[in-house]
C-alpha cells in the first residue's frame, strides 16, 4: 500500500481582496498550509480557514511566509538567519493560537514563496525555520521541498521532517522548482500532472524540464489553491492516486509508514 498527503496553500485572502477557492479545494487535500498575515491572509481569514479545514476533516498548518504583502511574499529578501527564525516562530504563534481556539492541533509548517525557495538552497535559513518549528513546540512536523537543505536542516535540529514535491510545477535537473518567469515552470495540463504524481509516489521519479530523470520520493504533494484550473487540478489527481491504489493521509499519519 502506498500513502501520499495531497496539501494546498490556503487563507491567502486579506481584506476586502479575495483569493483561491478554499472551499473547493478543501474537499479534495488532507493538509492545508494557511497564511499567517505576513504574505497574505488576515486575523478573521486564519480563523475562519482553519474552522473549515476542521469541518471538513482537513489537518492544518502554518504557512509562514515574508512580510510582503504587495508582492506576495515572492520576492526574493536578504534576511539574516536570526530574522527569518523570527518570522517564522512569530507566524506559527499566531497560528497555533487560532487551532487552539477552533480546537484542533497545527500539525506542520510550510514557508511560503520566496522564504521557502531561498531556504532549499540556503542552509542557515533553513536551519533557521528548522529550529523555528522546534522551538515552537508540540511536535510540529516541518515540510520542505524534497532533496533540498531543509532535509538536511531537520535532521541537523532533530525537527519530525516530510518531504513534498509539487503536481503542477516543472523540475530542474538539481531539484529545485524552475522559477516562475520561465516559460514552462507551471504544468496546466491536468492528465500529464496526474501522471507525475502517480509516478512519484510509486517510482520515486520526476522527470525533470530538460527531459531527464530525477529521484523524489514525498511525503506530500502540493495542489496550488490559486490555479485557474486549481479545483479541477485537485479533483483529477485525487481520483488518479485513489485508482492506482494510493491512500491519501495527512502528513502526520504519512510519515509513520
Amino acid at each position: 500500500m502506498y500513502f501520499i498527503d495531497l496539501n494546498s496553500d490556503l487563507g491567502e485572502s486579506f481584506g476586502a481582496w479575495k483569493m483561491g477557492n478554499d472551499e473547493a479545494v478543501l474537499d479534495f487535500v488532507s493538509s492545508a498550509n494557511v497564511a499567517c498575515g505576513f504574505h497574505a491572509g488576515d486575523p478573521v481569514v486564519m480563523l475562519a480557514t482553519v474552522r473549515a479545514a476542521k469541518e471538513k476533516g482537513v489537518a492544518v498548518g502554518a504557512h509562514p511566509g515574508y512580510p510582503d504583502l504587495m508582492g506576495f511574499g515572492r520576492r526574493n529578501m536578504d534576511v539574516t538567519p536570526d530574522e527569518a527564525y523570527a518570522y517564522t516562530l512569530y507566524q506559527i504563534g499566531a497560528m497555533q493560537a487560532a487551532c487552539n481556539a477552533v480546537g484542533i492541533k497545527l500539525q506542520h509548517v510550510k514557508a511560503h514563496g520566496a522564504l521557502y525557495n531561498q531556504a532549499a538552497k540556503n542552509h542557515a535559513l533553513a536551519v533557521a525555520i528548522a529550529q523555528a518549528v522546534k522551538d515552537a513546540g508540540q511536535g510540529l512536523i516541518l515540510l520542505g521541498l524534497a532533496n533540498s537543505e531543509f532535509d538536511k536542516a531537520a535532521a541537523e535540529v532533530g525537527v519530525p521532517y516530510a518531504a513534498e514535491a509539487f503536481a503542477d510545477r516543472a523540475y530542474q535537473a538539481d531539484g529545485t522548482l524552475v522559477p516562475r518567469k520561465v516559460e514552462g515552470s507551471m504544468i496546466h495540463d491536468v492528465n500529464l500532472a496526474v501522471a507525475r504524481v502517480v509516478r512519484m509516489v510509486k517510482e520515486g521519479k520526476v522527470e525533470t524540464i530538460d527531459g531527464k530523470v530525477i529521484n523524489l520520493k514525498p511525503h506530500s504533494i502540493c495542489l496550488h489553491g490559486d490555479s485557474p484550473k486549481a479545483v479541477q487540478m485537485a479533483t483529477e489527481i485525487r481520483k488518479g492516486l485513489e485508482a492506482a491504489g494510493i491512500k491519501i493521509v495527512p502528513i502526520s499519519e504519512v510519515i509513520k509508514q
